[in-house]
This record gives structure tokens, sequence and C-alpha cells, in this order.
């Protein structure tokens, strides 16, 4: 007895323990920690967090938001991702999408770079956190499936367009009015004449030396070189590290700020943004709530996406719901700590993969690392050459923009190539919020409209066999007196109307005919319309002589129709575990 008392106890610690884990994943690791991890570990969260200082200050750039904030960003939130999230490579921080709404949604508001601007930023932030959290929470994370794959491809390289224009008067020098990706190229032709040379040459070598570190540089080491992988990526992705760190020398050496009219970055406060609750107020909480879901919208989807794919190489799980909470406490955290919304970004995750990030011990050594920035060198900072940050941004956007993927859209299902083209122009000329909405209502009244309208086919056996097919495909045999139909499609209020014009059309074209067989292997669910169309069918059917019958029945499907009392309305000797058994049961042989 009092082993079976000391076994149950064992149990239920262990049980404890995994429900511990699942919900503070970092005990799994830290608890359990190897040590052969930890150089990959090291090396991996420097090599990220060389890659995410320049980064972070020119997505804070693109947002609106003093340096500064990018960098706070990508402390504090990252480590806390880091303990609650359930990939080791995913890295957390500043993008340029979530940027690109920040700065679209926000500065609709208040005048960027005013106290105001911040305030407004923080509450952001927290909004986007509560969100994130309740979906993870409440598991609701599959609302996310709402976002198609055309939707957030029209939607990314529209954006890719719009963060590039964006950044054009920091590349030329002078200011450029307008809201749309239009009216931004409009002005910035009509004020072509005020383009400081000295900055445009800056930015167009920044953005020469990041394309040659990105597309010459590490070819060259992978065949030239025997530099183990680690090394190849640490240098490689140092690209915008020391590109930056080009513009501060030659902006210092020559004091460009005074004697061309460079901008420069200027003096970034040492040290992390006080602790401060964001003020809450629900008449500005309303009016970002539209910015903070497509925030939502985008950065879950990306991240979660990223994460399954860098995990999957690992033959690891990633639990999507905990990635919500984890994203969701980021977004919190950086809210109360000076930052703005933070999700998981592409390249940047890959490089922490590629650089060996076995756990989230990785992204702590990260966030260490730019703590480490923050505290005592962000003075060197000061001539840092805000070109040089456009620079950045415009690369690495460069990415995002994918024409090729339209084509391959449209060779697949044109539909969905609609989609793509009518997101890429709303983002375009709406802005990215109606961009969205747009793309995700013309993808959902698409799915009705593909939907209300099932393929459905007549088939006849193929030979000798049970197998049955598409008369208008394969030679089959058919018979006079029955008619073999599939519906490629579950049965909803939608569709049910023309399921029910397309069997009494096909039977009225066979006169013959008195058993109609619907083969029902692809229908996954019946709502009521489309039981109460099935029940008038059989109605109609006996009117005109002929008998319904029903073959490979789901399951589940089956239990609906028993439960609703139709398989009784119908008799049981009308449905048919298989079309084979069915044909024979109807003298088809």
């Amino acid at each position: 007895m009092a082993v079976s008392s000391s076994l149950q106890t064992s149990l239920a610690e262990r049980g404890a323990n995994r429900g511990l884990r699942r919900y503070l994943p970092f005990l799994g690791w830290l608890l359990h920690y190897r040590r052969v991890d930890l150089p990959s570990d090291l090396v991996a969260g420097l090599v990220t967090a060389i890659m995410l200082i320049p980064q972070s200050m020119a997505y804070a750039q693109l947002a609106g938001l003093p340096p500064q904030v990018g960098l706070y960003a990508s402390v504090a939130p990252l480590a806390i991702y880091a303990l609650l999230g359930t990939s080791g490579q995913l890295s957390v921080g500043p993008v340029a999408i979530t940027s690109l709404a920040v700065f679209a949604g926000v500065s609709a508001l208040a005048e960027p770079g005013s106290p105001r601007y911040l305030e407004l930023v923080l509450l952001l932030a927290l909004i986007v956190g509560v969100v994130k959290l309740g979906l993870g929470i409440l598991r609701l994370g599959f609302v996310m499936n709402f976002v198609s794959h055309p939707v957030l491809a029209g939607f990314t390289s529209a954006s890719a367009l719009i963060i590039a224009a964006g950044q054009l008067k920091y590349l030329l020098g002078y200011r450029i009015e307008g809201e749309r990706f239009h009216e931004v190229l409009i002005h910035a032709a009509a004020g072509i004449g005020q383009t400081n040379p000295v900055t445009l040459a800056i930015g167009l070598g920044s953005v020469v030396l990041l394309l040659l570190f990105r597309s010459r540089l590490k070819p060259f080491l992978q065949q030239r070189t025997r530099l183990p992988a680690a090394a190849t990526t640490l240098i490689v992705s140092g690209a915008p590290l020391v590109t930056v760190l080009a513009g501060i020398l030659a902006a210092w050496l020559w004091r460009l700020d005074e004697t061309a009219g460079v901008r420069v970055v200027g003096a970034i406060p040492q040290g992390f943004a006080p602790l401060t609750l964001p003020a809450l107020s629900l008449v500005d909480a309303q009016a970002l709530l539209p910015t903070a879901l497509t925030i939502v919208f985008i950065s879950v989807v990306e991240s979660i996406a990223v994460a399954k794919a860098l995990a999957s190489k690992r033959r690891k799980a990633i639990d999507a719901d905990q990635e919500l909470v984890a994203l969701g406490a980021a977004n919190l955290t950086a809210s109360v700590t000076g930052g703005y919304p933070v999700t998981g970004g592409f390249a940047r995750s890959v490089v922490n993969d590629q650089a060996g990030a076995v756990t989230g011990l990785a992204s702590l050594v990260t966030a260490a690392s730019i703590g480490v920035i923050v505290l005592w060198f962000t003075p060197l900072f000061y001539y840092l050459p805000q070109a040089v940050l456009a620079a950045t941004v415009i690369v690495a956007v460069l990415s995002l923009f994918k024409p090729g993927e339209a084509r391959h859209i449209w060779r697949m299902n044109r539909t969905d190539a609609l989609t793509w083209g009518v997101t890429f122009a709303a983002v375009l000329l709406l802005g990215i919020e109606a961009g969205i909405l747009a793309g995700v209502a013309l993808s959902l009244l698409l799915f009705l409209w593909r939907t209300s309208r099932p393929h459905i086919a007549v088939v006849g056996r193929v030979g000798q066999t049970e197998h049955f097919r598409n008369i208008l495909r394969h030679q089959v045999q058919t018979w006079p007196h029955v008619v073999a139909v599939r519906v490629d499609e579950s049965l909803y209020f939608a569709n049910t109307r023309y399921l029910e014009d397309a069997l009494l059309h096909i039977v009225a074209e066979r006169p013959d005919v008195r058993h109609l067989v619907l083969i029902g292997s692809a229908i996954n669910f019946i709502d009521a319309s489309a039981l109460e169309t099935l029940e008038a069918l059989v109605r109609e059917l006996r009117a005109a002589g002929v008998e319904l019958h029903l073959a490979e029945i789901k399951g589940p499907v089956m239990d609906q129709l028993q439960r609703a009392g139709f398989v009784e309305h119908l008799g049981a000797e009308h449905i048919h575990l298989s079309t084979h058994q069915a044909m024979l049961a109807l003298g088809c042989t």
C-alpha cells in the first residue's frame, strides 16, 4: 500500500512538473542544461546581438522613434521571450513591418518624436501584449488562420515598397511629405533638386557595402576559406555593424554634420528608460485598437511560422498557444521598459539558428550584450548618419519584396492571385490597415464563393476494380438505372441550393435512372441547412421515381445524420459502406 502511495505521489509530481514546464518552458532547458551546448549558445547570442544593434536602431527610426527605443525593445522583451517561448532559435525584437505599422497608426494621432507620440506607442505595445496574451491563454491562436498566404504575401511585398520609399528622405537629405506610397514618390521627385550629395553618397555607399556583404562575401568565404560555418555567419552578420562603424568614423573625422549638413543620430541617453506604466486612456485605446490588431495578425503569423520552420529542422515541436503567451508577455514588458511592439524577426532568427543557438540562453546572451551597449556605449553612436540606418532598413526589406511570388500564386490559383493583387494595391493606395482588411475580406468572400459551388462529379467503375472515378477524366463503366455522384465539399448553407439544383439536373438528364448514389468521401460536415436540403431531395426524388442512397459517409457525419433522424427517414438499406457495395446492392455487376 505504501509502495502504491509512493508511486502515485511520484506520478503526480511528474505531472505537476510537466504542467509547470508547459507554462514556464525555460525550466525544461535550464534545469537540465547540457554543458556541450554552452559554446553554441554563447556564439549565437553574440552574433545575433551584432546584427540586432544597428537593426533595432534603424527600425526605431522607421517607427518614428528615437534610436534608443529600438535598443530598449531588444533587451527586456527578448529576455522575457527567452524564458517563456518554446523556440530556442526565434529572436524577438523590432522588425520592419511592425515598425511601419506603428508609424502608420500612431502618426495619425500624434506628431512623431513628440512625448505624446511615445506615450501612445507605449500604450500600443500594452494593447498588443494584452491581445496576444489573451489569445494564448484562451487558446484562440486559430484565428490567425484567417490571414491567408496570398494576403500576407501581398501585404509584405507592398509594405517593403512603402518602407523603402519612407527612407528616401534620409537618403536624399531633405524633407519629403506624403502618407501614401505614390504621394511620397511624387513629393520626392518634386524636391529632387534639394538632394544633399554627401548624404546620398553615404546612403548609397552603405547600401552597396551591405549588399556586397550579403551577396558576395558569404559565397567567397564558403568557397575560398576553411572557416567554420559559425565564423562565416559571424562575419556576414556583422555587415550592418561594420557599416554603422564606417559611417560613424567618416562623420566624426570630417564633422559631416557641420561641414556638409549630414543628419546624424545625435546624443543617445545612457542607461535604460525608467519603468513606467503606459498612460491608460479608453479613447486612446479605441483609436489604437485597429493598429494593434493589425500588428497582432501580422506579427503572430510571421513569428509562429518562423519558429515552426526552425524547430522542424531540429525535429522539435512548437506550442503555438504558449508562443502567443510569450510574445504577449514580451510586448507587455516593452510597454513598461520604454520599448515598442516586438515580434520574432525572420532574418535574425535564421542567423541565430545558423550561428548554433540551441536553447533560450542564446537570446539571453543577446539581450545582455545589447544591455551592455545601452548602459555604457550609446555615446559612440552620436555621429551615426541617419542615412546609414536608412540603408540598413532598405537592404533588410529588399528580401520582403517578392513579385515572383505573385506569378507562382497565379499559376497555382487565379482567385488567390486576385487576393494577392487586391491586398498589394490596397496597402499601397489605402494604407496597411485598410489593405489587410481588404485582403482578409476578399479571401473570405472568395472562400465562400468557391465552397458555395462545390465540385460535383458523376463517377463510374474503373475496369473490374472497386475504384470509381470521374466519367469525364477516365474510361469507366456506368449503368443506365443508377447514377453515382461524388461531392467534393462539406455541405453547409452556402452550397445547399447549388447541390440540390445540380443533383436534380443530373437526374433530369438521365430519364432511365432509378437510383442516385451520393458519395460522401469528401464531406466532413453537414449543417442544418444542408440536412433540410437532403430531406427535401429525398422527397423530390421519390416523387420522380428515384431513390437516394448514401455511400462512404464518414463517422462524424453519420453521427450527425443519426441524431437528426435522417437515417431513419431515408432508410438504413439506403446507406452503404462503400460505393462498390452500393453498386452491388443495386444490381450493377
